[in-house]
């Protein structure tokens, strides 16, 4: 079976979000991909194969951390269009039947891709006890995101205070099923992105995740009904950086975004 890594949400690689990408015949059983994953090692190794013709998707799609097969994944999903593109195996929109639905990636002229994804529906919290210590910042609103993304979204005091973050991993799983979203609006809009966020995973094996598709479901209806515009362009500022373009449709939210191909092999075992 050929392997790929792909940088995700980057145009460059060693940037944005590492995935692996399996194009298989069929699906082996669950304890062989998540072994797979496991021996990639990163945030996410997706899998999918083709369907037959004339139903409702194109390719079949799951995502693996190493430690567990997750609902919904914004970066693997346009690391696998990225590769179906680029190799020739599919060509135009393609349809994923993935455990969230049906979603749609678009490849566009300029060599970006969009991505359609539900909208995470967003409900109101309070700011759990212990988040504070946990995350080193005391969270100015805290959010449910609903069960495909599964992480606690909270509102910073600025930019600085995002990128600055140093949590107790450990201490932050008990406050979701996913993790925590920490975010802030951009300190000076000029430089390209609207508002910023960090995303740490303990529950799923991934201390922080680079740069996160899914959480920007979640991320997108935030800051625009903050910031009054349905299109924006959000930065994830871990150490490997990366921008998701979201633009909101009702309950769809479009993610764009680039990919490069660094590796490409075969897995032997």
């Amino acid at each position: 079976m050929r392997i790929r890594i792909v940088d995700a949400f980057t145009d460059r690689p060693f940037a944005g979000n590492p995935a692996g990408v399996l194009l298989l015949d069929a699906f082996p059983d669950d304890d062989r991909l998540q072994k797979v994953a496991m021996e990639v090692n990163h945030a996410e190794t997706a899998f999918a194969h083709r369907l037959p013709q004339g139903g409702e998707a194109d390719w079949a799609l799951r995502w693996f951390t190493p430690v567990a097969e997750v609902a919904m994944c914004g970066h693997a999903t346009l690391a696998t269009a990225h590769v179906l593109a680029t190799t020739g195996a599919h060509h135009g929109p393609v349809r994923f039947a993935t455990r969230s639905g049906v979603l749609i990636a678009t490849p566009l002229e300029d060599g970006s891709i969009t991505l359609d994804f539900p909208t995470a529906p967003l409900t109101e919290v309070g700011v759990p006890d212990g988040v504070a210590g946990a995350l080193g910042a005391e969270p100015r609103a805290a959010f449910d995101t609903g069960p495909n993304v599964g992480d606690l979204l909270v509102e910073l005091a600025d930019e600085k205070t995002v990128r600055g973050l140093t949590p107790d991993h450990k201490a932050l799983a008990a406050y979701s099923s996913r993790g925590i979203i920490a975010t802030a609006r951009a300190e000076d809009p000029s430089r390209g992105y609207d508002y910023v966020s960090r995303c740490f995973f303990p529950n799923v094996g991934i201390d922080e995740d680079p740069v996160t598709g899914s959480a920007h479901t979640a991320l997108a209806p935030y800051w625009s009904a903050r910031l009054g515009s349905a299109e924006l362009t959000g930065l994830q500022a871990s150490p490997r950086s990366g921008r998701v373009r979201t633009e909101l449709r009702d309950d769809r939210t479009l993610l764009s975004g680039r990919a490069v191909t660094v590796i490409e092999g075969d897995l032997l075992a």
